[in-house]
């Protein structure tokens, strides 16, 4: 007979590094992050701690330079990573692509005296950062931001609330976006905000359908007061930053995906090749394997396309239609895969003793976050026959 039971991913590493730093992920998934997803996920418990051992690892800053305490590793490999512990739980996996996000600004825009004074604690000095860009009233509408940043003399007073944070109330740094000029997108300017910093507050976490153990909260801003050397970039930039670093952050999103959907096929197959009835193995019923095989078949084609974008990212390549690509096909495909999971479990699936109904529950929101899956077939559509001309 031959052995159905779900296998590790074979994957395409380009160097003996990086299979070695997958290793090192699957190690540290299967002895601390997979055997407490389940319970802390329904008690809504934040693992700070998993994030504080990720950071010894090396793994929050894996795609920056290692001059400031990153990993210096592809974004290829970055996003199998990131894979890798999303399948184990999302909570963890979502969390590193936000914290990534988070330092994006920064690493690309800061001078270099910011990254010299920031980015070792950020990268690799156990900190985790948050990513401010949604408010109450502008989330697909990023450019209708109402937080405003006003100057006074070397400082700026920031003053607003943001939405659907990740890590609000949580994270030890905060990359913000604020109004700092008239209206539209050349009116924005990003900062750099301390967790700690006076003024400062995040309000109750949102309760969600899924992912419990990740905070996500609205944070406010009443007359925060940041130097002028914690600005990012050109004063009226912002906007241009917040785009470049959602590019990176949507393949992120993409492998997140990949990795919760990879896991509710692991569960099917392993029921699947379990179940009998009718005196059979369920996985020996044509319908039942041609559903595994679509299954299948998705997140191959997911993670292909993933990878494809993050190969012309490190390449320097324009990627920014491809990322859209990839968030739109992964994080769909895993709403269909997790979906289907349930149904190969049957009432089994729909009950909380097995996590397929946990991974479907999950998968809905990374068809939301970082550009719903409507707005990234508006950028795709961009790049093919250009701007609406209404």
């Amino acid at each position: 007979m031959i052995d159905s039971a779900p296998q590790p991913v074979d994957r395409d590493l380009p160097t003996d590094e990086a299979r070695d730093l997958i290793s090192l992920v699957r190690d540290i998934t299967q002895r601390e992050i997979a055997p407490k997803a389940a319970a802390e996920e329904d008690a809504g418990r934040f693992p700070r701690e998993l994030f504080t051992l990720l950071s010894e690892s090396g793994l929050l800053g894996l795609p920056y330079d290692s001059e400031h305490g990153g990993g210096d590793q592809p974004y290829e490999v970055y996003l199998q990573v990131l894979e890798e512990l999303a399948a184990a739980r999302l909570t963890v996996g979502l969390g590193v692509s936000v914290h990534s996000l988070s330092c994006h600004a920064l690493a690309h825009y800061g001078t270099k005296e910011q990254q010299v004074q920031h980015l070792p604690a950020m990268l690799g000095g156990g900190l985790l950062g948050a990513y401010c860009l949604s408010e109450p009233a502008s989330g697909s509408d990023a450019a209708g931001m109402r937080t405003k940043a006003v100057r006074d003399g070397d400082e700026w007073l920031l003053t607003g609330t943001k939405a659907w944070i990740t890590h609000g109330g949580v994270a030890d740094f905060y990359t913000v976006f604020a109004r700092s000029g008239g209206e539209g997108t050349r009116g924005i300017t990003a900062f750099l905000v301390p967790g700690d910093a006076e003024g400062l507050s995040a309000a109750v976490p949102e309760k969600k359908m899924g992912m419990k153990g990740s905070p996500t909260a609205q944070v406010h801003f009443d007359r925060v007061r940041i130097s002028d050397d914690r600005r990012i970039g050109d004063v009226g930039q912002g906007f241009a930053i917040a785009l470049s670093a959602l590019d990176s952050g949507r393949l992120g999103i993409a492998a997140c995906a990949v990795g919760v959907a990879q896991a509710a096929l692991d569960e099917a197959v392993a029921y699947a090749t379990a179940r009998e009835q009718f005196g059979r193995r369920i996985s020996d019923f044509q319908g039942m394997r041609f559903m595994l095989a679509d299954m299948a078949t998705q997140i191959e084609a997911g993670r292909a396309l993933y990878l494809a974008a993050a190969r012309l990212r490190d390449a320097g390549r324009p990627f920014a239609k491809q990322a859209a690509m990839a968030k739109l096909l992964c994080t769909d495909a895993a709403m269909k895969v997790t979906t289907d999971a349930v149904q190969v479990l049957g009432g089994y699936g729909y009950t909380a003793d097995f996590p397929v109904e946990r991974f479907m529950r999950e998968a809905k929101v990374l068809q939301i976050v970082e550009g719903t899956n409507q707005i990234q077939r508006m950028v795709i559509a961009r790049h093919l026959v250009g701007p609406d001309s209404r």
